[in-house]
């Protein structure tokens, strides 16, 4: 049974090509990964306060180009901690979000990202940076070789 939901988990993100995938949680992250043998990036943001946040969002993870990467070589990770009522998080979201930032995030940097292997652990790190999807991913790649 857990391979079926497994394998169907793959399929419906394989066949999303162009849109990003966003998990919320780290133990489906990892199966994927671990399916696809593919890397994790764990994403703190502030989505609706984190300036620098937004634009990591709109100029690097919505670009085509960084989609298209993804797609194929990531399982995309969101730990997102809204300030804004109308935004709050399910209680159980916000409980995973909390266990990551205690597992990869302590200093509670925003934007953060975190560069995870297929079972968790972490290879690199990173914030935002002013340069292109193409480079962003090229810096993604350096850090978790």
């Amino acid at each position: 049974m857990k391979n079926i939901l497994l394998i169907s988990l793959v399929v419906f993100f394989s066949v999303n090509a162009y849109s990003q995938n966003w998990m919320a949680d780290l133990e489906e992250s990892k199966k994927i990964a671990a399916v696809g043998n593919k890397k994790i990036i764990l994403v703190f943001q502030g989505s609706d306060w984190c300036a620098p946040c937004i634009n990591l969002d709109k100029k690097i993870w919505n670009s085509e180009e960084f989609k298209e990467y993804a797609k194929n070589n990531y399982v995309m990770l969101r730990a997102d901690f809204p300030r804004k009522k109308k935004n709050a998080l399910s209680e159980i979201q916000q409980k995973k979000n909390n266990r990551l930032a205690e597992l990869y995030n302590k200093n509670g940097y925003f934007p953060f990202v975190v560069i995870l292997d297929k079972s968790g652990k972490k290879l690199g790190e990173m914030g935002y940076l002013k340069i292109s999807p193409n480079e962003y991913i090229n810096k993604i790649n350096s850090i978790s070789e």
